[in-house]
């Protein structure tokens, strides 16, 4: 089933509003609630909690710049589009520069924040979970990327860091 460029636009804008606040904002939150929050007192997080803001900030910032990357490159997408996993395009602007993950650096941060943030055991289970699955989900995705871009692909993985390398960031 293909639909419209248009159409894939608003489904895509619907899953980062929706899907992506429940997955990693919505879901720490209710596993925080299985077990003592560490640090928190009377309902309120303590200072050493607070830090969980940072990388929840920089979480947040890395969704946002992906989302603006991605808006920006709905004209290269096709006329019509497939509903399926399979890549439309290779993002290789704005953050996708730095890490050929830039998403699922963000999404970790996100709930490894969450994790100090809560204080909670739970939480930084399904931060350690998170990461786990993405280990093998990315190995799965540069198959798919390689299968289906080829030579730019491998041009791409070879400038550019799996995660992320703080020389890049200097350049």
């Amino acid at each position: 089933m293909t639909i419209p460029r248009w159409a894939a636009s608003i489904v895509a804008i619907l899953a980062w509003v929706v899907a992506i606040p429940l997955a990693h904002g919505l879901m720490p939150w209710a596993m925080s609630l299985l077990a003592p929050r560490f640090g928190w007192t009377e309902d309120q997080p303590g200072v050493g909690n607070l830090l969980g803001l940072i990388p929840i900030g920089g979480g947040v910032a890395g969704l946002l710049w992906i989302l603006a990357v991605g808006l920006g490159g709905v004209a290269d997408l096709p006329d019509r589009i497939a509903l399926n996993w399979a890549p439309k395009i290779l993002m290789m602007r704005g953050p996708y520069a730095y890490s050929r993950n830039p998403m699922y650096l963000a999404e970790l941060g996100l709930w490894l924040g969450w994790a100090l943030f809560f204080g909670s055991i739970p939480v930084l289970f399904g931060f350690v979970g998170f990461c786990v699955a993405v280990s093998f989900v990315v190995r799965r995705e540069e198959r798919d990327l390689e299968r289906h871009f080829g030579e730019a692909y491998r041009q791409y993985r070879n400038r550019v860091p799996r995660w992320l390398e703080i020389d890049n960031l200097r350049t």
